[in-house]
């Protein structure tokens, strides 16, 4: 059966952060590809500070060119706060396998998957998969969460049968999307920290002049 991956997030902006986790995933679980989603309206955290049309276009820039990795437009045009529940639903409804679906995260998101919208039943919508994080490894994740050690497995052991937590332990950029804007409203480089192609697109747009909030992304 034909694997998929579905990373959503603000994207505010994408950084390498993003990029390794889609393709530590991508890799560890042979996904044929993996779509980048923005959320229009993120449900936990305040307003993006960029438009959702500049959201889409940096994750396009980012992936061009990266094979198997797709910006996607899913939540885009869906009316409301994006919540994880709601778009595995419409891709399920659009024909998706739940069988060969991956939804990805990064482990640190992962840990907090109590606050999501749905849960617990939101995880028998398809496989989810936690990759680790800076401070937050994915095995770190059967003490945080014991009582989902049962769904828990390794990529490895990954079989595409009933919806499992798939744990990728594999190392990521340490950056998130709050250093990247704290970075340009003080005039400081964001080379390595984000694709040239989005750095470009961030000057070009001038966003994220303004000092950045405290908030993590």
């Amino acid at each position: 059966m034909t694997r998929h991956g579905v990373l959503g997030g603000t994207f505010d902006p994408v950084h390498q952060g993003h990029l390794d986790v889609a393709r530590a995933a991508q890799t560890a679980l042979r996904l044929a590809d993996v779509r980048l989603v923005p959320a229009r309206l993120p449900p936990h955290r305040g307003a993006p500070h960029a438009s959702a049309s500049d959201r889409l276009a940096m994750v396009e820039r980012a992936v061009a060119g990266v094979p198997g990795l797709q910006a996607s437009d899913l939540e885009l045009h869906a009316a409301g706060p994006s919540y994880t529940v709601d778009t595995l639903d419409r891709l399920i409804a659009g024909g998706a396998d739940p069988r060969g679906l991956f939804f990805i995260t990064g482990a640190d998101a992962f840990r907090d998957i109590a606050m999501w919208k749905a849960y617990p039943t939101l995880l028998d919508r398809c496989h989810f998969v936690a990759v680790s994080r800076p401070g937050c490894s994915a095995p770190s994740l059967r003490q945080a969460l014991p009582e989902l050690v049962p769904r828990m497995i390794d990529a490895a052991d990954a079989d595409g049968s009933a919806p499992r937590i798939v744990l990728v332990d594999a190392p990521t950029a340490a950056v998130s999307s709050t250093d990247v804007r704290s970075c340009v409203a003080r005039g400081r480089p964001i080379d390595g920290l984000v694709p040239a192609a989005v750095a470009a697109y961030i000057l070009e747009r001038g966003l994220y002049r303004h000092p950045a909030d405290p908030e993590r992304i």
